[in-house]
């Protein structure tokens, strides 16, 4: 596996999307709003195509017991569970109002629970959730069941009964394993106790598991993330995730709490990816893309080999581009050519389900230029390259005149050997791939045009 080298992992260390949609939700508007949505809903319900394609579920848990200095997540920190109870009561609603709009019964091939914590929720709330959305959708064979786990809340007979619910993949949050580092984010979780939960997991027969490591994290060194690659390259999960922590204390409360002179040095955060990418090359991890890494067997390392790479809200999948149900606080969700977000509290999402209102209260319906560029990134993100005779066939464009000052901006990436451009398209090299997003950002309208671009995280 070809590795990046840390001079060019520095000249890339810059802001940019994450590109788990095109336009990217910092685009949102709030003229878009509920009657928006349900115009997109009843036309995928007329819509052949649309109801020939299995949906996407996700469920946003936003509760957690503790608050993790790092999070940019959309949570409430409580300790009161009778809260969850409540707020099932209302994901009820928003799943009855869903189906009144787009039918009973509908094929669904991945659901993702995430949050917050979704494993906050109690065995018994747990069993009502994945009851409704049975009750309400059709959860097919051979789908992807996620759920995102903190180990911290689990044990071996909560993992059982995960898997009879149906689920099939785990995300453990791991974040990093140095006791130090733990407590400087404040969560501690003993690397033993991963470790079992991982056996067990394994023991049940889950198809794959995921673990999530930060780095950039404080009182993180090149050194003590070593001790930390070395006990994941041990524990070997199916698939890795490795995010690079974004300190934004103006937007995100919680990360006041960090202390900044104890976060690392750029140059140690290039070092940090640098080690990180040799490491997993050497464990044998395949490189899926961004920030995500598999093993040769898993679905996901397979998908990409074979060109059936997607990417979603929830980042990576195997799954095939389709609609997204998006249930609970905050969710975002996707159907035909719109995108659309509930509400941000507790307080504004409980009172538009009381009103009997789906609680959409921002979105997108995306032009023509939008739904060609998405089709130009996806493809990038996705399958690493871009060709243009199906493009100009699908959107009735000349691609050369089209993308003309794009193709200008890829010279200079071209020069630097992430990406080739001939006659027939572009293709990302395997250098390239480890800046992807840089490459994906040149056919960005917005950001293109965009002077505030410290609002995104860091693409290294």
């Amino acid at each position: 596996m070809t590795i990046a080298t840390p001079e060019l992992l520095t000249r890339y260390d810059v802001s940019g999307p994450r590109y788990t949609s095109y336009p990217t939700a910092d685009r949102f508007v709030d003229a878009f709003g509920e009657q928006d949505y349900v115009l997109a809903l009843g036309q995928r319900r007329q819509s052949s195509v649309g109801k020939a394609l299995p949906l996407s579920i996700y469920v946003h848990i936003p509760f957690c017991e503790s608050l993790c200095y790092y999070c940019a997540c959309n949570k409430i920190i409580t300790k009161h569970h009778d809260r969850a109870d409540v707020y099932l009561r209302y994901l009820q609603r928003e799943i009855d109002l869903h189906t009144a709009h787009c039918g009973v019964g509908q094929a669904v091939s991945q659901v993702h629970f995430g949050g917050g914590t979704p494993t906050f929720l109690s065995d018994d709330g747990l069993r009502d959730l994945m009851g409704m959305l049975r009750n309400s959708f059709t959860l097919v064979p051979g789908g992807e069941y996620s759920i995102e786990v903190d180990p911290r809340t689990v044990d071996a007979d909560r993992l059982a009964l995960l898997a009879e619910l149906g689920f099939n993949r785990l995300s453990f949050g791991v974040q990093d394993f140095d006791p130090e580092v733990q407590k400087a984010v404040h969560r501690i979780q003993p690397a033993e106790q991963v470790f079992s939960l991982v056996e067990s997991a394994r023991r049940i027969g889950f198809d794959s598991i995921n673990v999530d490591l930060i780095y950039g994290l404080p009182k993180q060194t090149p050194d003590s993330f070593d001790r930390t690659l070395a006990q994941v390259a041990q524990l070997r999960p199916d698939r890795i995730a490795l995010y690079a922590y974004a300190h934004l204390p103006e937007r995100f409360k919680a990360q006041r709490r960090i202390v900044w002179a104890d976060l690392p040095m750029a140059s140690s955060k290039v070092s940090m990816l640098a080690r990180s990418l040799e490491a997993f090359s050497t464990a044998g991890y395949v490189y899926v893309g961004m920030d995500h890494f598999a093993l040769p067997e898993d679905a996901l390392a397979v998908a990409k080999r074979q060109g059936r790479l997607h990417r979603n809200f929830q980042g990576y999948s195997t799954q095939p581009d389709c609609d997204l149900i998006a249930l609970g606080v905050s969710a975002i969700g996707r159907v035909g050519a719109t995108y659309s977000q509930n509400a941000k509290t507790l307080e504004e999402y409980y009172d538009l389900l009381n009103q009997g209102r789906l609680p959409v209260v921002r979105g997108l319906a995306l032009t023509r230029d939008d739904l060609v560029r998405r089709a130009v990134i996806m493809a990038i993100m996705c399958q690493g390259e871009l060709l243009f005779e199906p493009l100009e066939q699908s959107w009735l464009i000349n691609a050369r005149d089209y993308f003309a000052s794009e193709l200008e901006q890829l010279k200079e990436l071209e020069q630097q050997g992430l990406v080739t451009v001939n006659n027939d398209g572009l293709e990302v090299t395997a250098i390239g791939w480890y800046f992807v997003r840089a490459i994906a950002m040149v056919f960005d309208r917005y950001f293109q045009a965009d002077k505030n671009r410290a609002r995104f995280s860091r693409i290294i």
